[in-house]
């Protein structure tokens, strides 16, 4: 079977891309990953090949970002932007694939490209809040403001008229150019009739009132060594609160402050993950140690709490190690997410924007009980396994079924 992966994202995107493209290499299958051109280098890494799409997510430094999303017009060029270089590049990455495989939010030409080709098609979510349910609201679009008020059923309606709106004109452009008939209900073109979602079914469960296969999620095996001055920290005392916003570029010299003093005010060390605000040490202390690319799986057993931003993949990976969890939500899906820690009992949801060394104690005061860690540990145990075997297995029953 030859498949083509797409996402247009950040790391939390590609990670669970990379992980199923992982599998289905194993399993003898030819994948190749469509991706921003910034991971090209780390998909080679693992012998995964790529083809670069869209913008890079990352900008370099002193660079503005090319997609703009802070006003109308900046989300209408992003729009037609991301639509047209996706039906740029996806033809012909997929002109000798049998499936393509569209993950994530801006993957709205895909469906159109393996129509036009006549191959199959399957289009994956990470987060429940990204497929119509009456049980939660839609995730508020980044750029865009949340929208708090009403049911979730008038919320979800706002939801495909936003898609129509700032997608439809580009789309249907595109696909008039094509020989392609107009899509009315760009939501519905885009998620299909039975959408997947890459999500783990303890952590975040689909509530089953709409056809969703729910395949668990996809997690890339890390067997990394922690760095060697990164191991001696952790052995030279109790578990220490892991801070990382991954993403988030907010004043990093503020923030780090406030999460050395909360820590602090607690007696607990920290291990501060520089990420993409650059986050410094506010401090020449020996409780705090800066670290960047780290192996999550093996570090998040042996801190004493997770603060984080709220990604799918930094929630999972917290969840799966048991560690209880502050989710600090800036955007999208991380307000799904730091409902469900709360929810569940496994953590506290922090209020959103900047934290201040005051917000963070509060929260993590209730993070750090040891009833509060108890249920996180029970909710590791409950999680299922890695959910690219069952996504593989799906896509290769997808092709099957299809005749090809």
């Amino acid at each position: 079977m030859r498949v083509l992966l797409s996402t247009i994202g950040s790391r939390g995107e590609l990670q669970p891309v990379a992980a199923l493209a992982s599998r289905l290499r194993a399993l003898g299958h030819d994948v190749l990953v469509c991706a921003p051109p910034n991971f090209r280098a780390w998909l080679a890494g693992m012998g995964i090949p790529a083809i670069p799409l869209g913008p890079s997510i990352r900008p370099a430094p002193g660079t503005p970002p090319r997609w703009d999303l802070s006003t109308p017009d900046g989300r209408r060029h992003a729009a037609e932007d991301a639509v047209a270089t996706q039906f740029a590049t996806l033809p012909g990455a997929a002109e000798d694939r049998d499936i393509l495989l569209g993950c994530g939010l801006v993957q709205v030409a895909a469906h159109s490209v393996a129509e036009l080709l006549g191959i199959g098609y399957v289009h994956a979510e990470f987060c429940p809040a990204s497929l119509p349910s009456p049980h939660h609201p839609p995730a508020p679009w980044p750029g865009w403001p949340r929208d708090e008020t009403g049911t979730n059923a008038r919320r979800w309606a706002a939801d495909a008229q936003r898609w129509n709106d700032v997608w439809g004109p580009a789309l249907n452009d595109h696909r008039a150019s094509l020989g392609l008939p107009a899509v009315d209900d760009v939501r519905g073109h885009v998620l299909t009739g039975r959408p997947w979602l890459a999500a783990d079914p303890t952590l975040s469960p689909w509530p089953g009132d709409t056809p969703v296969f729910q395949t668990g999620a996809w997690t890339l095996p890390d067997d990394r060594p922690l760095p060697a001055g990164l191991a001696t920290f952790l052995d030279a005392g109790d578990p220490p609160v892991y801070f990382g916003l991954g993403s988030y570029a907010g004043p990093g010299g503020e923030v780090s402050r406030a999460m050395v003093t909360a820590a602090r005010a607690l007696g607990r060390r920290s291990v501060i993950s520089s990420g993409w605000a650059e986050l410094p040490l506010p401090d020449d202390g020996d409780d705090c140690f800066l670290v960047g690319e780290a192996n999550h799986q093996a570090l998040f057993r042996r801190v004493a709490a997770v603060v984080h931003h709220g990604g799918a993949g930094t929630t999972t990976t917290a969840a799966r190690a048991g560690a209880t969890q502050v989710v600090i939500p800036q955007q999208y899906d991380q307000f799904y997410w730091a409902e469900r820690v709360n929810q569940l009992g496994i953590g506290a949801a922090h209020r959103p924007g900047t934290p201040t060394a005051e917000s963070l104690t509060d929260t993590l005061t209730f993070a750090l009980e040891p009833d509060v860690a108890g249920r996180a540990r029970a909710v590791a145990t409950a999680m299922g396994d890695d959910g690219t075997r069952t996504a593989a297995s799906g896509l290769l029953d997808h092709f099957t079924s299809a005749g090809r």
